[in-house]
């Protein structure tokens, strides 16, 4: 479940509970390649919307029952897990063309989760750092990544980082985040395939 719980919330013109996506995501979403994505801890499913509505098959996971309800919709599949409670991890290596987290963190994942990366697939992460406390929740620092995290864990399993940020931001809320985004490849990208936007 995503660990804010304070997303910026709109209503369409359905009057369905909406609520905007990262603009980290919708950054990088261009460089995830044709397949499935993995929204891990999903939430009521902004990020999974994105994604479906870029073309990509979704599977939306997250503990909470009710979340995923209202991330249920067109090329949005949705599986309730609890991943903390030390059940196997669910999915096979190399099936997702992309995987996204936003405000989640349970570090014993990381290897299981970029093992089910396909080569040439882009990992999208973005949550809570190190001084975040003062601004509120989360506070404890197992929820919170230190200095650089980010950037270690991809290099220590041979993700090509495409871009990278660890400070302050103060949309949707005043916080200390720490992102990323980064390529599972075995082999040199073209830079076309690496494009900035």
């Amino acid at each position: 479940m995503s660990a804010d719980g304070k997303n910026a919330v709109v209503h369409d013109a359905d009057s369905h509970l909406i609520s905007k996506p990262s603009a980290w995501v919708t950054r990088f979403t261009h460089l995830i390649p044709s397949g499935e994505v993995l929204d891990l801890a999903s939430g009521a499913g902004r990020h999974s919307r994105w994604l479906a509505g870029q073309g990509h098959p979704v599977l939306a996971v997250d503990r909470n029952a009710d979340a995923l309800a209202l991330a249920a919709g067109e090329g949005i599949q949705t599986q309730q897990v609890d991943l903390e409670n030390g059940n196997p991890w669910p999915f096979a290596a190399e099936r997702f063309a992309g995987v996204v987290v936003v405000n989640y963190l349970h570090r014993p994942l990381w290897t299981k989760m970029i093992a089910s990366l396909a080569i040439d697939g882009i990992l999208i992460y973005e949550t809570f750092a190190l001084g975040n406390e003062q601004f509120g929740k989360p506070s404890n620092p197992d929820f919170l990544l230190r200095h650089g995290e980010l950037l270690e864990i991809t290099h220590s399993h041979g993700l090509q980082v495409i871009a990278y940020e660890d400070g302050y931001i103060d949309t949707p809320k005043p916080a200390m985040v720490q992102r990323i985004c980064a390529i599972k490849s075995r082999h040199r990208l073209p830079p076309e395939n690496l494009r900035l936007i």
